[in-house]
């Protein structure tokens, strides 16, 4: 049986990448054509995506490759050592499977061979780049189904946007046929309707967030 574990995880401070950096100059994400992670100190690892056309600014580690087109492939050519979440993930040979940055923010997939090595990595990522969000964990699927196990960090929710959440649940908001409305449910938990429609909408998103990937 297979225990493999698919990862998607954001970061939102764009200094620690300077491709994220790039992407606040850009309207559209920037996605990675292939990544070479080495973090031995007598090699650099380096990391190629694809822009259109030239941006205003580069970074000098930041060098134009080849061409399709208008489109132009770029190699960024990181230091030495482990300072970037790529080469973090080097340490423990997973390599990236997909990588896109838009706005600052920069998201990685990789996979972790097991929920051992996945709880090493991200402690270590975490411990390096505080602003680490784990977006989505997906377990491989099991022998003899094709359905993807989802992990929900509930955590990721408030308080009382859990409550909330639960309250609606317990009540019947989401059966078919509804067993109670959104007044009904406003009203056990002693707030407006409104409140409890910004409640649920904050809530029913950060949930989705995880169980529906996306790039961005």
């Amino acid at each position: 049986m297979l225990s493999g574990i698919r990862a998607t995880v954001a970061f939102t401070a764009a200094e620690t990448c300077p491709i994220a950096d790039l992407s606040t100059e850009v309207d559209y994400p920037i996605y990675s054509r292939s990544t070479s992670v080495s973090p031995l100190e007598s090699t650099h690892s380096v990391t190629e995506f694809l822009l259109q056309g030239e941006p205003p600014t580069l970074d000098a580690a930041i060098d134009p490759i080849f061409a399709y087109g208008p489109t132009r492939l770029y190699r960024y050519t990181h230091d030495k050592g482990v300072t970037c979440p790529c080469e973090c993930l080097g340490l423990f040979g997973c390599p990236i499977e997909r990588y896109f940055a838009h706005e600052g923010t920069f998201t990685i997939v990789f996979h972790a061979t097991d929920f051992h090595q996945l709880q090493e990595v991200i402690a270590e990522l975490r411990d390096r780049f505080p602003d680490i969000d784990i977006k989505r964990l997906v377990r491989s699927p099991t022998e003899g189904t094709a359905k993807d196990n989802v992990f929900v960090d509930r955590s990721r929710l408030t308080a009382r946007q859990l409550e909330v959440l639960q309250t609606a649940y317990d009540m019947g908001y989401f059966s078919q046929p509804r067993e109670a409305n959104a007044t009904e449910v406003a009203s056990t938990l002693d707030i407006s309707q409104s409140t409890f429609a910004q409640h649920l909408a904050a809530a029913q998103s950060k949930v989705f967030d995880q169980l529906l990937e996306h790039d961005g």
